[in-house]
C-alpha cells in the first residue's frame, strides 16, 4: 500500500505493517511479505524477506469475525517460532562441537529426534501455561472462597479474584525474565519495532532521531493483546465459578479459549485502526504492561528496525532494494564459494 492511496480523511498506513523483536533483531510483515533484519556478529545487519500466505487468501469461512482471530493467532504463532530459529542461525553464531551422546543420537534418530524434542518443548510448553494460567488461579479462588455455590456480588468477586490472581502470575514472569540479559536486550528491540512502525504510521521520515523521538507503547503490540485476552477471561470465568470441579472448570476455560482469543482479535485489530477516545480508554491496561515488556533502544537496534521495516514495505522504501539485492548477491557468492570447497 503506497502513500497515494491515502486520503485526508484515513491514515491508510495504521495497521499496515505488525513486527516482532527476535534474538538481536526484528521481524516485521506486512501483508504477504515477511522481513526479518538482525544484527549479526560481526556488526552488520543482514535481512532476509519471505512471501507468505495473506490472510485475505483464506477461504471465506476463515475471514469472519472470531474465527479470523483464531486462525490468525495459530498461523502467529508457527511463524513466530520460525521467525526465532531462523534469526538465531542469520546471527552467525558458531555451532558448538556436538557432544559424544548428541552424536550417537543424530547417528540412530537423524532429524527425527529433533523434531521430537521440539514437539515435547512445545507440549511441556502448553502445560505450563495451562497451571500456571488456568489451573492454579482457580486453585487460589477455591481456597479464598470455598467450594459453595456463590451468588451475587460473591459470584463476581470470586470471577475477578480469578482473573486478578491470573495477571498477577503474568506480571510476576514477565518482570523476572525481564531481568535475563539476552531478554532485556529482546525487549529493546521491541521497542525499536514499535518506535519505527509509529514513524512510519506518522508519515515520517524512518531516520534513527526520528523513530527513537516515538512512542515505545503501540496499541496493536501482542501483549496487549494477551492482557486482553486476560480481561475477557474474566468474563468467560463468571460463567463457570460455581462449578465445584477444578479439573472441570479448567477444561471448559480450554474450550472457550477460542472465543477469548476470537474476541481479543477483533479488539486488536479495532485498535490497531482507529485512533479514538475509546480506543485509548480500553488499550490502556495493555499499554501500561508494555512498560515491562518493551525498553528503550539504542541506536543500533534501530537501525535494525528501520532496515526490516524498509524490507518488508519495498514499495514505500524503494532504497532497500538495492540493500536486499547486494546481500542476496553476496550470500548467493558464499554459497558458491562453500560448495567449491567442499568438492575439492
Amino acid at each position: 500500500m503506497s502513500n497515494k492511496n491515502c486520503n485526508e480523511n484515513k491514515n491508510c498506513r495504521l495497521g499496515q505493517a505488525g513486527g516482532q523483536a527476535v534474538l538481536e533483531g526484528v521481524m516485521m510483515r506486512a501483508g504477504e511479505r515477511v522481513a526479518l533484519s538482525v544484527r549479526t556478529v560481526d556488526g552488520d545487519i543482514k535481512s532476509d524477506v519471505e512471501i507468505i500466505k495473506s490472510p485475505d487468501k483464506n477461504p471465506k469461512i476463515l475471514k469472519l469475525p472470531l474465527i479470523r482471530g483464531v486462525v490468525n493467532f495459530i498461523s502467529s504463532m508457527k511463524l513466530s517460532m520460525k521467525t526465532l530459529n531462523k534469526s538465531i542461525e542469520m546471527m552467525g553464531l558458531e555451532e558448538e562441537e556436538p557432544t559424544k551422546f548428541e552424536k550417537w543420537l543424530d547417528k540412530h534418530f537423524g532429524k527425527s529426534i529433533t523434531a521430537v524434542a521440539a514437539g515435547l518443548g512445545t507440549v511441556l510448553g502448553v502445560a505450563l501455561a495451562v497451571l500456571l494460567f488456568m489451573y492454579i488461579p482457580v486453585i487460589a479462588s477455591q481456597w479464598l472462597f470455598g467450594e459453595a455455590e456463590l451468588v451475587g456480588g460473591m459470584r463476581l468477586a470470586k470471577s475477578a479474584f480469578s482473573g486478578v490472581f491470573k495477571i498477577f502470575i503474568f506480571l510476576s514472569y514477565i518482570t523476572l525474565v525481564g531481568f535475563i540479559p539476552d531478554i532485556k536486550r529482546t525487549f529493546q528491540y521491541h521497542g525499536a519495532e514499535h518506535k519505527t512502525i509509529f514513524c512510519h504510521e506518522k508519515n515520517l521520515p524512518l531516520t534513527v532521531e526520528n523513530v527513537k523521538a516515538q512512542s515505545r507503547f503501540h496499541p496493536r503490540c501482542g501483549t496487549s493483546f494477551l492482557f486482553i485476552m486476560m480481561i475477557i477471561g474474566i468474563a468467560v470465568t463468571f460463567l463457570f465459578v460455581n462449578i465445584p470441579s477444578t479439573l472441570i472448570q479448567t477444561l471448559l476455560k480450554l474450550l472457550t479459549l477460542p472465543l477469548v482469543v476470537g474476541l481479543g482479535y477483533e479488539f486488536i485489530r479495532y485498535a490497531g485502526r482507529h485512533e479514538n477516545a475509546l480506543v485509548r480508554i480500553l488499550a490502556a491496561p495493555g499499554l501500561w504492561v508494555q512498560r515491562l515488556t518493551t525498553k528503550e533502544p539504542d541506536e543500533k537496534q534501530i537501525e535494525v528496525a528501520i532496515q526490516s521495516l524498509k524490507a518488508a514495505l519495498p514499495d514505500d522504501y524503494p532504497e532497500i532494494l538495492e540493500v536486499l539485492e547486494a546481500q542476496s548477491d553476496e550470500k548467493q557468492n558464499s554459497e558458491a564459494g562453500g560448495s567449491d570447497t567442499e568438492q575439492k
